[in-house]
This record gives C-alpha cells, structure tokens and sequence, in this order.
C-alpha cells in the first residue's frame, strides 16, 4: 500500500496505457476479420479514401490555426505570473491528441464497416461483434490518450513548478501548473469544436443531397449505388459520428477532469499523497472507468437472432457504471481525509462518493429519458408516425414538439443532480459528480461509435445487392446505432453542462471576483448575449448545411440528367465530385462557429472585465445546454419516425410502408432534423466548454493587479482579509478560508 501511495502519480497515466494495448489488441482482431468480396472491398475503398481526403484538408487548415494560436499563448503565457509560455507546448499537445483520437476513430470505422457487413451474412451475433469491437476501440483509445496525455503533463508540470521550487501544493506555484495544464485542455476542445462542425456540415450536406434527390425525386433505396451522394454520405458518418464524436468526448473528458483538478488545489488535504489527493482522485477514477469499461465490453454479446441488441448494449452501460461507483468507494476512502474544506463549504470523504454516486445517477438517467424520446415504439416518436398521415407541415410540428418537450425531464434531473453534489460537497462536488459520469467515456463512446459503423454496414449490403436478411440484420443494429447515437450526446450535453459549472467556478476563483452580480446592469447585458450565442452559433452552423446541401442537389440533379445510364445501372456514378463538394464546403464553413466560440470571451473579458465574461458564460452554458437537448432529441426522434415506415406502421387502421404519403412526409421531417441531431445540437456542448476554457485560460490577466495573484491566493490561506463597500462600511471579512458575512 505504502509503495501505491508513493508512486500513485506514475500508475495513472499507465491505466491509459493499458488502454491503449486493449484498443491496439481489438483494433488487430477487427483488421483480421474477413472483408467480403471484390465489391464490397471496392466500396469499403471509396468510403475509406472520401473519409481521409477530408481529414488531410481539415487537418491543414487547422494545423495553420494552431500555429497562430500556440504563438499567441506563449507570448500571453509570459505576461503574468500564474502562466507561462510552455502553455503553447500544452496546446499543440492537446491538440495533436484529439486530432489522433478523431483519426484513430474514423480509421477503424472504416474497417470495421465491410467487416460488419460480411458478418451479418453469417449471423446477428456475429455482426454486433464486428461492429461493437470496432466501436470499443474507439472509446477504448480516446479514453486511454486522456488519461496517458494528461497524467503525464501533470507529472512534468508537477515537478517543474511545485516540486523543484519547493512549492506549496495549494499556493501559486501549483496555480501555474495547472494553468498550463489547461493549454492541453484548449487544445483538445479546439480541435474537437472545429472536427465536430466541420465533420458534421459534411455528414448532413451529403445526407440531405442524397435524401432529397435520391429517395424523394427519384424514388431509389437510400443506399442505392445509382445515388452520386451515397459514398460521401457514407463518408459522412465516419468524419461527422465517428471522427467529430471521438474529438469532442476526448475534449470533454479531459475539460472535466482538469475542472475538478483547479477546484481540488483549493483544498488543504492532510494524506498520504503529499496534499495533492484531491488533485489526483478525478484522474484515478477516470483511469479507473477506463478498465473497468474494457472489462463491462465483454458483457456486450447475444446469442441467437432474436435476442435484443439493445438489451446487450444496456448491460454493457449498466456494468460500467455499477463496477465505477463500487471501486469508486474504495478509491476515495483510501486517499482523501476525513474532513475539508472548499471556499467555506466544509465535507467530508463520504460525501465526495455521494456526490460521484450523484454524477453516475445523473448520467444513466440521461441515458434513459433520451433513449424513451428518441426510440422506435415509444410515445414520442409514435406520435410524429401519427402526424405523418396529414402531411409534411404536421410531421414538423409534431417533430419540434417533441425536441421541445424532451428538455423538461433532462433539465429537472441536471438540476437535481447539481444541487445534489454541491449539497454534498460544494463546487468540488459538483466537478467531481462530472468526473464520475464522464468515468465511462469509454464504454459510452464505444456504444456511440457502433451505430455510424452499423449504419454503413447497411449501406455497404445496400450498395453491393447483398440477400434481404442482410439487410435486416444491419438494418437491426443501425435501428438501435440511432438511438444510441441520440443518447450518446445527452450523455455528452449533460456532462458538458455538469463540466461548464466546475470549470466556471474554477474561473471565479483565479480571476478573483466573489459572485457574478446580474443586478449590474452590464453583467446582464452580458448574461443576454451569452444566451443568445448558441442561436447565432445554431444558425450558422444549419445555414451552412443548407448551402452546402443546395450544391449536393444541383450536383445529383445534374448527373441523372447528364450522365446517361445510371438509373439503368449501365453507368458509374462521379462519386468523387460529391465528396469533394462536402468537403470543401464543410472546411469553408466550420470556420466562423469556430471564431465565435474563440474570440467572444476574449473580447467581452478584455473589454468589460471578469464579471461580465462571467454572466456571459452563465448564459451561454443555459441557452447552450437546452439548445443542445432541444435539436438533438428532435433529429433523433425525426429520424426514427421515417425508419419506423420500413417495417410498416399502422395509422388509423391502415398500414403504411417505404413510397407512401406518410412516409414521404417522415423523410421531410428527417431531412430538417439532420443538422439538428448531427451537426448544431451536438456541437453545444463543445461550445459552451471551449468558451469556459478560453475564459479560464485569460482568466489571470483579468485578475486586479494581474502581475500578482498571489495576493488573491492568500485568501486560501490562513490570512484575514477585510472587504468594505462604496460606504465604508466593513461587508465580508474572511478567515482561515470561510467567508463571513458581518453586519453594518
């Protein structure tokens, strides 16, 4: 015990390494899988090569991005004590791993898809394998570059400013390290914003062309090869679901854990670790959640074909998170002290377990309320089915209705869950309720990552006119891949939501300020524009998916009508002339949501002041978090609406299938949600993260007196501080850490 509590440091960023191996081990076996015949490896071949022209084209805009940006942190890293230029290291560091963690993702998916594919002529069973361990390598390996990424810098930063200037653990000097620190933080979210958008222009670009020409005008599949759109929309899944998803819960996973490592140098804590426990407990329970979601994927398997895919999914979930909140106990009953103390709030170790306890309840629960509106069967989704039969205006107002409802209950239980973990354990509580749900990336983003995979899977038995129980058994794990997919981002907006409120807390505490005021007239005025940035943000990210889906159309249009023999399948279609359209116009576009998120906090804090930035995020992280519900759960039950005709639906006694008016009208209401669900709804949560992040990062040049916040760090101490107001009259004093207030 005594050798684990000495080197518990150095173990955690090898709890990331372990995950690495597991994902290189699954990656070999799916490689090793067979990949069918000519045909289908020719289409695989298509979809592989659309997926990484993308990804060279947005890697170089974006490496130009980071350039500026690392050269602009090093010089403000040195204009203030608490930071330094290393800051710029830390972000091309973080960048560059979320780059990574977004390739590694898209390259197995495209792997695995053709895989997948052949594997369902053989058996269900054998296809959810296929396809899930293709998934798990992607939550295994983003979860596993978190924790080796930010437990070795912290080590490095560690020992550069704590340890070899004999610095104090809660002091300055451990401020410094974990600025820097949070260089590989903006980087990650950076990255993740600019993938998550760009990739999700791209997807929905190509959806809508290859929906609105293809199924609507023409009256072919989905996947129909004769379709010009349906290689780059199958490509779209990869850069969109796939390589976007990985960027933005690897930038999660790391803006969450770093939030609860500033709030945890706040606390004194007398342990074994040399005062640095609360630091280090949000890293281990997500290197903790790491293994044990590698070991809860085992649990992912059926037997026969009627066995439930999504029922072996829900165990694999359930498994996580009850091994996470059990091991949990231990961690935190061996490393913290009975007692402490953050900005006044006194708590105890049990009460840092309830209040993960809190997290992982509020993550599961996301889970299941965005699963109930978005899911085939249930009342939500039954009800746009129902309005389908009157037309297409009915089925979008049924559609809107629905996205509308869906924020009450996800609101209520996020609302629970931070009044919860704060009632436990202040703001420390609630950062590490956060760390707690987001313990299960890796199993949540492996559930995530398997639908896009299922979805071209179908395409792929689609395109290459395989037998129809091909077809129906991929189109069983694309049916489930949806609805995981709308689950996987309320998981990601609820945590984003829990994150916001830790990382604006640690804002608060380095800038210095003691509350954010809205009876200021400026801060309200900031607290309005930051809820109105996730409309603006919404609108240009929906806008540039219309734009960039008129010329899909026009493209599509044109080869029906000049390249004679494609609907006779005597002609190959120009697929690469769709993909490039996606992928130019998806680079053009991702830049200006991009700017917005970067820019706003620089130009509201610089100009009005700390308190202002802070009822901007404040307003931002609302407008954003329902936002985010709002259009994701709308997409999502929009899209299983039109699924639900491929079976057959039953309306007023009459049943429906694929050409009928209803189902028309459904594709209608699909076509609208797409950007919904794919592209604006789930970059909120990056949003109001980077936001959060870049604020923090600034955060000490707004300080007063920003060439010492030491003084400010006194507050922490045990010093006597004395506050009066414009009267002179004495407000608050603070001693030994609590603040009181003292009457006139």
């Amino acid at each position: 015990m005594e050798f684990l509590e000495e080197n518990l440091i150095y173990i955690i960023p090898l709890l990331g390494v372990v995950g690495i191996v597991i994902m290189a081990i699954k990656s070999a076996w799916v490689s090793k899988q067979d990949a069918g015949d000519e045909n289908m490896q020719r289409l695989a071949g298509y979809i592989a090569d659309g997926a990484m022209a993308f990804l060279k084209a947005e890697w170089k805009v974006l490496g130009y991005f980071s350039a500026i940006a690392a050269i602009l942190l090093a010089y403000s890293g040195t204009l203030v004590e608490t930071s330094s230029w290393v800051i710029a290291i830390s972000f091309l560091i973080g960048a560059f791993t979320s780059a990574l963690a977004g390739y590694i993702g898209m390259n197995i998916a495209t792997k695995s898809n053709v895989r997948t594919t052949q594997a369902a002529r053989t058996s269900l069973a054998k296809a959810l394998q296929v396809s899930f361990t293709g998934g798990s390598v992607m939550g295994i390996g983003v979860a596993g570059l978190a924790v080796l990424g930010l437990g070795s810098l912290f080590i490095v930063f560690y020992q550069m400013y704590v340890v070899n200037v004999n610095g104090d653990v809660n002091g300055i000097e451990m401020v410094k390290a974990l600025e820097v620190l949070a260089g590989f933080s903006l980087g990650a979210e950076s990255i993740a914003l600019f993938a998550r958008v760009g990739g999700g222009i791209y997807t929905k670009a190509a959806d809508v062309g290859a929906d609105l020409v293809g199924k609507v005008e023409a009256g072919i599949p989905e996947d129909d090869v004769r379709n010009p759109a349906t290689i780059a929309d199958n490509v779209g899944d990869n850069v969109g679901d796939v390589a976007g998803m990985g960027a933005d819960l690897f930038g999660s996973y790391v803006a969450t854990i770093l939030a609860t490592m500033i709030l945890g140098r706040e606390i004194k804590s007398v342990d074994n670790f040399g005062g640095i426990a609360p630091i280090l407990l949000p890293m281990l329970i997500a290197g903790i959640g790491l293994i044990l979601s590698i070991v809860a994927c085992s649990f992912v398997k059926i037997k026969k074909e009627t066995d439930s895919v999504q029922n072996a999914l829900n165990l694999g979930n359930w498994s996580s998170i009850i091994l996470t909140a059990i091991v949990s106990f231990f961690a935190v009953q061996w490393m913290l002290p009975e007692a402490m103390v953050i900005r006044g709030f006194e708590f105890t170790k049990m009460d840092v377990f309830y209040a993960i306890i809190v997290g992982l309840i509020v993550g599961a629960l996301m889970s299941i309320i965005t699963e109930y509106y978005t899911a085939m069967g249930k009342r939500p989704v039954m009800s746009i089915i129902r309005q389908s039969s009157t037309g297409h205006a009915t089925n979008i107002i049924a559609g809107l209705s629905v996205g509308m409802e869906s924020t009450v209950l996800p609101i209520l239980v996020l609302a629970g869950g931070i009044y919860g973990s704060f009632y436990f354990a202040g703001f420390y509580g609630v950062a590490i309720a956060a760390a707690g749900m987001m313990a299960t990336t890796a199993m949540q983003l492996s559930i995530d990552a398997f639908g896009p995979i299922a979805d071209n899977a179908g395409g792929i038995a689609e395109m290459s006119g395989l037998p129809p129980e091909v077809r129906e058994r991929t189109d069983n794990l694309d049916a489930v891949g949806n609805t995981t997919a709308a689950t996987g981002k309320g998981f990601a907006i609820a945590s984003a939501a829990l994150t916001s409120l830790a990382l604006f807390a640690a804002f608060v505490g380095v800038a210095g300020i003691n509350a954010i005021d809205i009876y200021k007239a400026d801060v309200l005025a900031g607290l309005f524009v930051g809820g109105m940035i996730p409309f603006i943000f919404s609108s240009l990210c929906i806008s540039a998916v219309g734009r960039a889906a008129m010329d899909m159309v026009n493209e599509v249009r044109r080869q029906f009508r000049e390249i004679p023999g494609i609907m006779e399948y005597k002609a190959t279609p120009e697929y690469e002339k769709c993909v490039a359209i996606s992928t130019k116009a998806s680079i053009r576009e991702m830049m200006l949501p991009g700017a917005i998120a970067l820019i706003v906090p620089i130009i509201i804090g610089f100009t009005f002041g700390a308190e202002v930035l802070g009822g901007l995020l404040a307003g931002v992280t609302v407008s954003g978090v329902l936002m985010g519900m709002f259009q994701s759960n709308a997409g999502g039950a929009w899209d299983n609406a039109k699924k639900s005709f491929e079976k057959g639906v039953e309306i007023d006694g009459e049943t429906y299938y694929k050409k009928s008016e209803p189902h028309k009208a459904s594709v209608t209401g699909d076509t609208v949600g797409d950007p919904f669900k794919d592209t604006s709804g789930p970059s909120m949560n990056i949003l109001i993260k980077l936001m959060s992040i870049v604020s923090l990062i600034i955060a000490p040049h707004l300080s007063e007196g920003n060439s010492h916040v030491a003084a400010k760090m006194d507050v922490m101490k045990d010093t006597k501080t004395i506050s009066v107001n414009a009267s002179g009259n004495t407000i608050v004093k603070t001693i030994n850490s609590k603040i009181e207030p003292v009457a006139k």
